[in-house]
């Protein structure tokens, strides 16, 4: 079972904070989660995006966490994780040494004249219709927090109604471990 917490919109972190992707390898035990959180609120980090899976051995979970703070207490806050009882690692990952994808879920009304400008930019984004109704369409897009965002821009010519969007998934490129 996954879990998935993000906010609707996009929000630029303010000019004094940064954004950073860490993978934390926990022991799949209730309680962890909250534990991890807490690290990151007593530092005054937001978590913007926030992934979690059941590992291959379902004794492990992998998060995904995307947050926003003062660059300052970034390598504070890993130490303090790597502390924590039930964490086996904590690493931050970076676009040059990482693969980073989310996942989008868009429903817009589009009326049958629309739906062919609709598909274009459906289609130009890599994307795929998953439902398609006379007065609406869900759509699905996958790739990097700027395709993303630019597909949602693009998409806002027509009336949203709804999107759902995963956060950030990360792994690292090479031998080296998420």
């Amino acid at each position: 079972m996954s879990t998935v917490i993000t906010t609707d919109t996009p929000v630029d972190p303010p000019k004094s904070q940064t954004t950073h992707t860490l993978s934390v390898f926990v022991n799949n035990k209730a309680g962890v989660l909250m534990r991890i959180c807490q690290v990151f609120a007593r530092r005054g980090f937001n978590i913007d995006s926030l992934v979690v899976s059941q590992g291959r051995d379902k004794r492990f979970s992998r998060m995904t966490i995307g947050i926003s703070g003062s660059p300052g207490g970034l390598e504070q806050i890993i130490k303090q994780v790597h502390k924590l009882v039930d964490v086996i690692h904590c690493f931050e990952h970076t676009s040059d040494e990482s693969v980073t994808r989310e996942l989008l879920l868009i429903k817009i009304k589009c009326s049958p004249e629309e739906r062919s400008h609709a598909l274009q930019i459906t289609e130009h984004f890599g994307g795929k219709t998953v439902d398609l109704t006379p007065t609406s369409m869900i759509v699905t897009i996958h790739g990097g927090s700027r395709k993303i965002d630019s597909a949602i821009g693009m998409f806002s010519q027509f009336q949203i109604i709804e999107t759902v969007r995963t956060g950030k998934v990360v792994m690292a490129r090479g031998e080296q471990a998420t």
